[in-house]
């Protein structure tokens, strides 16, 4: 797989959001030190649904709180279940509460 290392890096950053938190593929990207590097994330979730330990892509959303990955699991409607089944409210493709449950990576401590 190309970009492993930074893919490899993404799947560990994606496995530390709380359950019933969500974060950006520029946030991810931010703090991985690739302030251009959302485009690379999202590429990184959409090839993560075989990955193992499990990834969850579906708390990884865009900028403005909007599903943008959705066509990548396995129905149409998959992602919004599965946010929906952790607590977050999603209309119309958007995170409705998007800043209460934003979490940022940076506030972790690891690199």
């Amino acid at each position: 797989m190309k970009n492993n290392l930074f893919y490899d890096r993404v799947f560990d950053i994606v496995r530390m959001i709380p359950y019933g938190r969500v974060t950006t593929y520029g946030a991810i990207a931010s703090y991985l030190g690739s302030k251009t590097g959302s485009r690379l994330v999202g590429w990184a979730m959409n090839v993560s649904h075989g990955v193992m330990p499990k990834i969850p892509a579906h708390r990884v959303v865009n900028r403005i709180g909007m599903l943008s990955g959705k066509a990548h699991f396995s129905s149409p409607n998959r992602m919004q279940e599965l946010l929906e089944s952790e607590g977050i409210i999603v209309e119309a493709d958007k995170i409705q509460n998007f800043n209460e449950v934003f979490w940022d990576p940076s506030s972790l401590d690891l690199l």
